[in-house]
């Protein structure tokens, strides 16, 4: 005997749905992530033990410890910062820029210097520090 077979549809896989969901899931993770944006400066304080000379003379401003500003010869203020640093921007730009602050320094003052060089592209900005004088202290016994 000979039956008849029923004659079945070929079996498919409809990826639409799947591709909509994966969609949507690239899409939440996007809009929920939060990007960053921190600019990482490194520092070094007025004290160093590691300290490196520079083989460039690069541009030098020195930040005093009552506010004012000097650049090469030239004291100025910070109302005249922009401008006299804008003088030695070019300079900067290519051998960098050396921030001198005193130790007493208002931390204001240095950030003010940073925040103007960064205004004329200066990117290779460094803090100058000294070298750490190494004190023996003995104890003194009676």
């Amino acid at each position: 005997m000979k039956f008849t077979r029923r004659r079945r549809d070929p079996v498919e896989v409809n990826l639409t749905p799947l591709i909509d969901v994966v969609f949507l899931l690239l899409i939440f993770f996007m809009v929920s992530t939060t990007f960053e944006t921190r600019q990482a400066l490194e520092l070094t304080l007025p004290e160093s033990t590691a300290g490196v000379d520079l083989e460039v003379s690069p541009v030098t401003l020195t930040v005093t410890a009552q506010g004012g500003y000097r650049l090469g010869e030239r004291e100025f203020d910070a109302d005249e910062l922009g401008e006299a640093l804008s003088t030695e921007a070019e300079q900067a730009r290519l051998h960098g820029l050396v921030i001198e602050a005193d130790a007493r320094a208002v931390h204001a003052d240095v950030v003010r210097a940073l925040d103007q060089a960064g205004g004329l592209g200066i990117r290779q900005v460094r803090i100058a520090t000294r070298e750490t004088q190494a004190t023996s202290t003995q104890a003194e016994t009676p």
